[in-house]
């Protein structure tokens, strides 16, 4: 059974950083794409940033590009998402989903076939 556990979520000011890890169980990943989606109140979730576990390709959405960067740790089966330079629009619940056969560049929340729980990201102005 996959499990995807998101960590590292917390309050920051604008302008300032923080860095959500996902760790990830339960099958190989080596085939997988790892991916991060944010869903603020009121809002649909919406693709942030995704990578292939082999080779590491990265991907991410045009409101991040520049200030978060996606990455993993293939020894500590772990995903992480660094984030540079917040906005109070980056505020949401920040979700780790997996996928196996879809593309990693796929933004829609449906391709991704398991998710983690969600960790909030609140940006203050």
């Amino acid at each position: 059974q996959v499990q995807l556990v998101e960590s590292g979520g917390g309050l920051v000011q604008a302008g300032g950083s923080l860095r959500l890890s996902c760790a990830a169980s339960g099958r190989t990943f080596s085939s997988a794409a790892m991916g991060w989606f944010r869903q603020a109140p009121g809002k649909e979730r919406e693709f942030v940033a995704a990578i292939r576990w082999s080779g590491g390709d990265t991907y991410l959405a045009d409101s991040v590009k520049g200030r978060f960067t996606i990455s993993r740790d293939n020894a500590k089966n772990t995903v992480y998402l660094q984030m540079n330079s917040l906005k109070p629009e980056d505020t949401a619940v920040y979700y780790c989903a997996a996928t196996w056969g879809s593309s990693y560049r796929s933004p829609a929340p449906a391709t991704w076939n398991h998710w983690g729980q969600g960790t909030q990201v609140t940006v203050s102005s």
